[in-house]
């Protein structure tokens, strides 16, 4: 009996696995200036994504800043506020970075 769930865990991780529908073929699609459409938006994706990582980076320092100031037993709720606009900022990146 442990041979055969052995063999059947052997084959499963062995087989390939496919998740969720195939990935359409690329395409080029052209932009009437002749630039690809893809390389475009990803050019696009990348400068908000800088960008959006110098605003993540200063809200950072600042929350830091702010948590150094405050005392153990009291937490101002701009310091809640800042860090959850944070994790919105950080969570926009990522998608972004995810998507192509």
């Amino acid at each position: 009996m442990r041979l055969i769930a052995v063999f059947a865990l052997a084959l499963a991780a062995a087989a390939p696995q496919r998740r969720g529908a195939p990935e359409p073929q690329e395409t080029q699609t052209p932009l009437p200036s002749g630039k690809n459409q893809r390389q475009e938006i990803l050019k696009a994706d990348h400068a908000k994504s800088k960008a959006e990582a110098v605003e993540l980076a200063d809200l950072a320092r600042q929350l830091k800043e702010d948590l150094e100031k405050s005392e153990h037993h009291v937490l101002d709720l701009r310091v809640v506020k800042k860090a959850e606009e944070i994790e919105k900022l950080a969570r926009r990146i990522k998608d972004r970075l995810r998507r192509f």
